[in-house]
Protein backbone atom coordinates (compact mmCIF):
# COMPACT_ATOMS: atom_id res chain seq x y z
CA UNK A 1 0.00 0.00 0.00
CA UNK A 2 1.81 3.41 -0.98
CA UNK A 3 1.98 6.40 1.72
CA UNK A 4 -1.16 7.94 0.06
CA UNK A 5 -3.34 5.09 0.61
CA UNK A 6 -2.15 4.35 3.87
CA UNK A 7 -3.22 7.92 5.16
CA UNK A 8 -6.54 7.60 3.10
CA UNK A 9 -6.89 4.38 4.90
CA UNK A 10 -6.47 5.83 8.47
CA UNK A 11 -8.59 9.29 7.98
CA UNK A 12 -11.42 7.15 6.40
CA UNK A 13 -11.54 5.75 10.29
CA UNK A 14 -12.03 8.95 12.02
CA UNK A 15 -15.33 9.71 13.48
CA UNK A 16 -17.29 12.28 12.55
CA UNK A 17 -20.95 14.44 13.42
CA UNK A 18 -23.42 14.78 11.77
CA UNK A 19 -22.83 18.54 9.79
CA UNK A 20 -18.65 17.28 9.90
CA UNK A 21 -20.00 14.40 7.43
CA UNK A 22 -21.81 16.69 5.25
CA UNK A 23 -18.86 18.88 4.95
CA UNK A 24 -16.22 15.66 4.32
CA UNK A 25 -18.95 13.95 1.74
CA UNK A 26 -19.35 17.55 0.01
CA UNK A 27 -15.46 17.60 -0.57
CA UNK A 28 -14.94 13.84 -1.25
CA UNK A 29 -18.01 14.14 -3.74
CA UNK A 30 -17.10 17.36 -5.33
CA UNK A 31 -13.90 16.44 -6.73
CA UNK A 32 -14.44 12.59 -7.34
CA UNK A 33 -17.89 12.33 -9.25
CA UNK A 34 -19.57 12.15 -12.03
CA UNK A 35 -22.91 14.27 -11.74
CA UNK A 36 -25.47 13.03 -14.63
CA UNK A 37 -28.21 10.95 -14.26
CA UNK A 38 -26.41 9.64 -11.28
CA UNK A 39 -23.90 11.06 -8.97
CA UNK A 40 -21.28 7.96 -9.12
CA UNK A 41 -18.30 8.55 -6.76
CA UNK A 42 -14.84 5.89 -7.39
CA UNK A 43 -12.19 5.13 -5.21
CA UNK A 44 -9.36 2.28 -5.15
CA UNK A 45 -9.74 2.17 -1.45
CA UNK A 46 -12.15 0.23 0.23
CA UNK A 47 -12.10 2.42 3.76
CA UNK A 48 -12.87 4.70 1.85
CA UNK A 49 -15.62 3.35 0.13
CA UNK A 50 -17.05 2.14 3.41
CA UNK A 51 -17.33 5.05 4.67
CA UNK A 52 -18.62 7.27 2.21
CA UNK A 53 -21.35 4.57 1.73
CA UNK A 54 -22.25 4.99 5.81
CA UNK A 55 -22.05 8.58 5.69
CA UNK A 56 -24.49 8.91 2.41
CA UNK A 57 -26.46 6.24 3.92
CA UNK A 58 -26.88 7.90 7.13
CA UNK A 59 -27.33 11.49 6.15
CA UNK A 60 -29.81 10.62 3.34
CA UNK A 61 -31.42 7.51 4.33
CA UNK A 62 -30.85 5.80 0.79
CA UNK A 63 -28.14 2.86 -0.27
CA UNK A 64 -26.01 3.64 -3.39
CA UNK A 65 -25.54 1.47 -5.12
CA UNK A 66 -21.90 -0.39 -5.48
CA UNK A 67 -19.74 -1.96 -8.35
CA UNK A 68 -16.29 -3.28 -8.13
CA UNK A 69 -14.26 -3.58 -11.19
CA UNK A 70 -10.53 -4.56 -11.52
CA UNK A 71 -8.39 -1.14 -12.15
CA UNK A 72 -7.26 -0.52 -15.55
CA UNK A 73 -4.03 -0.62 -17.65
CA UNK A 74 -3.06 -3.93 -15.43
CA UNK A 75 -3.76 -2.32 -12.22
CA UNK A 76 -3.81 -4.73 -9.81
CA UNK A 77 -6.07 -2.78 -7.31
CA UNK A 78 -9.88 -2.82 -7.29
CA UNK A 79 -12.17 0.37 -8.15
CA UNK A 80 -15.19 0.60 -5.80
CA UNK A 81 -17.46 2.55 -7.67
CA UNK A 82 -20.85 3.97 -5.66
CA UNK A 83 -23.57 5.31 -7.75
CA UNK A 84 -26.16 7.55 -6.02
CA UNK A 85 -29.42 7.91 -8.29
CA UNK A 86 -32.55 8.95 -5.35
CA UNK A 87 -31.96 12.27 -4.02
CA UNK A 88 -29.87 13.42 -6.58
CA UNK A 89 -31.01 17.11 -6.77
CA UNK A 90 -31.39 16.96 -2.91
CA UNK A 91 -27.35 15.60 -2.45
CA UNK A 92 -26.28 18.23 -4.89
CA UNK A 93 -27.65 21.13 -3.30
CA UNK A 94 -27.07 20.13 0.04
CA UNK A 95 -23.04 19.98 -0.74
CA UNK A 96 -22.60 22.51 -3.04
CA UNK A 97 -21.83 19.85 -5.82
CA UNK A 98 -22.78 22.48 -8.60
CA UNK A 99 -20.69 25.48 -7.43
CA UNK A 100 -17.32 26.50 -7.62
CA UNK A 101 -16.86 27.45 -3.87
CA UNK A 102 -18.78 25.71 -1.55
CA UNK A 103 -21.58 27.79 0.60
CA UNK A 104 -20.07 29.31 3.80
CA UNK A 105 -21.88 26.33 6.19
CA UNK A 106 -19.90 23.89 4.67
CA UNK A 107 -16.92 25.35 6.15
CA UNK A 108 -18.35 27.61 8.59
CA UNK A 109 -15.61 27.17 11.19
CA UNK A 110 -11.81 25.92 12.33
CA UNK A 111 -12.83 22.76 12.52
CA UNK A 112 -15.40 22.15 9.58
CA UNK A 113 -12.39 23.60 7.46
CA UNK A 114 -9.79 21.31 8.62
CA UNK A 115 -12.06 18.22 7.73
CA UNK A 116 -13.12 19.61 4.21
CA UNK A 117 -9.36 20.04 3.54
CA UNK A 118 -9.38 16.46 5.01
CA UNK A 119 -12.04 15.31 2.35
CA UNK A 120 -10.03 17.03 -0.34
CA UNK A 121 -7.01 15.22 0.06
CA UNK A 122 -8.94 11.91 0.23
CA UNK A 123 -10.79 12.40 -3.19
CA UNK A 124 -7.76 14.22 -5.29
CA UNK A 125 -4.81 14.46 -2.72
CA UNK A 126 -1.39 12.49 -3.08
CA UNK A 127 1.58 12.19 -0.84
CA UNK A 128 5.08 10.86 -1.34
CA UNK A 129 6.51 8.03 0.67
CA UNK A 130 9.30 10.39 2.75
CA UNK A 131 11.40 6.97 2.69
CA UNK A 132 11.51 7.00 -1.14
CA UNK A 133 11.54 10.44 -2.86
CA UNK A 134 11.31 13.89 -2.47
CA UNK A 135 8.71 15.36 0.14
CA UNK A 136 5.64 16.57 -2.09
CA UNK A 137 2.07 16.79 -1.36
CA UNK A 138 -0.61 17.86 -3.93
CA UNK A 139 -3.78 18.15 -5.10
CA UNK A 140 -5.33 18.12 -8.59
CA UNK A 141 -8.69 20.30 -10.02
CA UNK A 142 -9.89 21.11 -13.19
CA UNK A 143 -11.00 23.89 -12.23
CA UNK A 144 -8.78 27.37 -11.42
CA UNK A 145 -10.91 29.13 -9.06
CA UNK A 146 -11.56 25.94 -6.98
CA UNK A 147 -7.84 25.77 -6.86
CA UNK A 148 -6.98 28.93 -5.59
CA UNK A 149 -9.95 28.26 -3.23
CA UNK A 150 -7.80 25.29 -1.56
CA UNK A 151 -4.79 27.11 -1.74
CA UNK A 152 -6.02 30.01 0.16
CA UNK A 153 -7.90 27.22 2.89
CA UNK A 154 -4.42 25.13 3.14
CA UNK A 155 -2.56 28.59 3.88
CA UNK A 156 -5.11 30.12 6.91
CA UNK A 157 -2.45 27.38 8.42
CA UNK A 158 0.80 28.48 6.85
CA UNK A 159 1.45 25.76 4.79
CA UNK A 160 2.69 27.72 1.98
CA UNK A 161 1.29 26.06 -1.11
CA UNK A 162 1.36 27.17 -5.04
CA UNK A 163 -0.95 26.27 -7.53
CA UNK A 164 0.85 25.57 -10.83
CA UNK A 165 -1.00 24.48 -14.19
CA UNK A 166 -0.41 21.22 -15.18
CA UNK A 167 -1.08 20.79 -18.61
CA UNK A 168 -5.49 21.46 -18.64
CA UNK A 169 -5.57 20.92 -15.10
CA UNK A 170 -4.34 22.93 -11.43
CA UNK A 171 -2.10 21.42 -8.83
CA UNK A 172 -2.05 22.96 -5.42
CA UNK A 173 1.37 21.62 -3.83
CA UNK A 174 3.10 21.83 -0.71
CA UNK A 175 7.06 20.92 -1.00
CA UNK A 176 8.53 21.62 2.41
CA UNK A 177 8.46 18.60 5.03
CA UNK A 178 7.48 20.67 7.95
CA UNK A 179 4.63 21.65 5.90
CA UNK A 180 3.66 18.59 5.09
CA UNK A 181 4.20 17.31 8.38
CA UNK A 182 1.79 20.20 10.09
CA UNK A 183 -1.19 19.17 7.32
CA UNK A 184 -0.70 15.94 8.44
CA UNK A 185 -1.10 17.05 11.93
CA UNK A 186 -4.11 19.09 10.72
CA UNK A 187 -6.02 16.38 9.31
CA UNK A 188 -5.68 14.52 12.36
CA UNK A 189 -3.54 11.61 10.59
CA UNK A 190 -1.53 11.10 13.53
CA UNK A 191 -0.09 7.46 12.54
CA UNK A 192 1.11 8.84 9.27
CA UNK A 193 2.48 11.56 11.07
CA UNK A 194 4.39 9.65 12.91
CA UNK A 195 5.61 7.60 10.67
CA UNK A 196 6.25 10.96 8.56
CA UNK A 197 8.08 12.92 10.74
CA UNK A 198 10.19 9.71 11.76
CA UNK A 199 11.31 9.33 8.49
CA UNK A 200 12.19 13.12 8.25
CA UNK A 201 14.26 13.74 10.98
CA UNK A 202 16.53 10.42 9.87
CA UNK A 203 16.81 12.04 6.58
CA UNK A 204 17.50 15.42 8.24
CA UNK A 205 20.29 13.64 10.42
CA UNK A 206 21.82 11.77 7.63
CA UNK A 207 21.91 15.13 5.75
CA UNK A 208 23.76 16.44 8.31
CA UNK A 209 26.37 13.79 9.24
CA UNK A 210 26.98 13.63 5.25
CA UNK A 211 27.13 17.30 5.14
CA UNK A 212 30.00 17.52 8.54
CA UNK A 213 31.67 14.56 6.83
CA UNK A 214 32.25 16.35 3.66
CA UNK A 215 33.35 19.73 5.13
CA UNK A 216 35.67 17.84 7.37
CA UNK A 217 36.88 16.02 4.44
CA UNK A 218 37.57 19.20 2.58
CA UNK A 219 39.32 20.69 6.06
CA UNK A 220 41.68 17.75 5.88
CA UNK A 221 42.17 18.21 1.89
CA UNK A 222 42.88 21.29 2.38
CA UNK A 223 45.43 21.04 5.23
CA UNK A 224 47.43 18.18 3.59
CA UNK A 225 47.54 20.51 0.59
CA UNK A 226 48.78 23.34 2.39
CA UNK A 227 51.24 21.38 4.44
CA UNK A 228 52.70 19.91 0.85
CA UNK A 229 52.80 23.61 -0.84
CA UNK A 230 54.81 24.49 2.55
CA UNK A 231 57.02 21.45 2.20
CA UNK A 232 57.80 22.37 -1.53
CA UNK A 233 58.96 25.99 -0.91
CA UNK A 234 60.99 24.58 2.05
CA UNK A 235 62.88 22.15 -0.20
CA UNK A 236 63.10 25.02 -3.09
CA UNK A 237 64.44 26.97 -0.67
CA UNK A 238 67.21 24.57 0.22
CA UNK A 239 68.09 23.41 -3.06
CA UNK A 240 69.85 26.14 -3.10
CA UNK A 241 71.53 26.36 0.61
CA UNK A 242 68.95 29.13 1.68
CA UNK A 243 67.65 27.67 4.46
CA UNK A 244 70.45 29.71 6.34
CA UNK A 245 69.09 32.52 5.36
CA UNK A 246 66.26 32.67 7.31
CA UNK A 247 65.80 34.22 10.68
CA UNK A 248 66.19 31.74 13.49
CA UNK A 249 62.22 31.66 14.72
CA UNK A 250 61.50 30.92 10.73
CA UNK A 251 64.29 28.45 10.36
CA UNK A 252 62.59 26.68 13.55
CA UNK A 253 59.47 26.63 11.61
CA UNK A 254 60.75 24.96 8.26
CA UNK A 255 63.19 22.52 10.11
CA UNK A 256 59.75 21.11 12.16
CA UNK A 257 57.48 20.94 9.07
CA UNK A 258 60.13 18.99 7.29
CA UNK A 259 59.53 16.85 10.20
CA UNK A 260 56.28 16.72 10.47
CA UNK A 261 54.88 16.95 6.92
CA UNK A 262 51.23 16.44 7.23
CA UNK A 263 50.66 17.93 10.65
CA UNK A 264 48.58 20.97 10.60
CA UNK A 265 49.44 24.00 12.09
CA UNK A 266 47.71 23.51 15.17
CA UNK A 267 49.27 20.58 15.49
CA UNK A 268 52.73 22.00 14.39
CA UNK A 269 52.09 24.88 17.04
CA UNK A 270 51.94 22.39 20.02
CA UNK A 271 54.84 20.17 18.36
CA UNK A 272 57.06 23.01 18.40
CA UNK A 273 55.62 24.60 22.06
CA UNK A 274 56.30 21.47 23.27
CA UNK A 275 59.46 19.92 22.06
CA UNK A 276 61.73 23.64 22.04
CA UNK A 277 59.91 25.05 24.92
CA UNK A 278 59.58 28.38 23.37
CA UNK A 279 55.31 28.97 23.30
CA UNK A 280 54.33 29.63 19.38
CA UNK A 281 50.45 29.87 18.22
CA UNK A 282 49.24 29.15 14.88
CA UNK A 283 48.84 32.49 13.90
CA UNK A 284 52.30 33.19 14.67
CA UNK A 285 53.33 29.98 12.71
CA UNK A 286 51.50 30.98 10.11
CA UNK A 287 52.97 34.05 9.99
CA UNK A 288 56.43 32.04 9.80
CA UNK A 289 55.55 30.04 6.42
CA UNK A 290 53.99 33.39 5.21
CA UNK A 291 58.20 34.24 5.36
CA UNK A 292 58.95 31.24 3.59
CA UNK A 293 56.42 31.29 0.81
CA UNK A 294 57.91 34.88 -0.44
CA UNK A 295 61.25 33.68 0.04
CA UNK A 296 60.18 31.05 -2.49
CA UNK A 297 58.31 32.73 -5.07
CA UNK A 298 61.17 35.33 -5.73
CA UNK A 299 63.79 32.27 -6.10
CA UNK A 300 61.06 31.49 -8.57
CA UNK A 301 60.99 34.48 -10.11
CA UNK A 302 64.78 34.51 -10.43
CA UNK A 303 64.64 31.54 -12.12
CA UNK A 304 62.06 31.68 -14.58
Amino acid sequence: MSFTQTVKNEISKLDLEKIEKITYLSAILKNNSIIDDSIKFSTENSSVARQVFNIIKSIYNITPKITVRHGYNYNKNYIYILEIRDNKDVIKSDLCLDKNIPNRYIIDDDILTRIYLRGVFISSGSINDPKKSRYHLEFVFDNLDYANFIMDKLNLYDLNSKVIKRENRYMVYVKEAEKIGDFLRMINAIQALLYFEDIRIYRDHKNMTNRLNNCEQANVDKIIETANNQVKDIQLIDSIGGIDLLDEKTRVAAIYRMKYKEASLQELSEIITIETGNSITKSGLHHRFTKIKNLADKIKDIRS
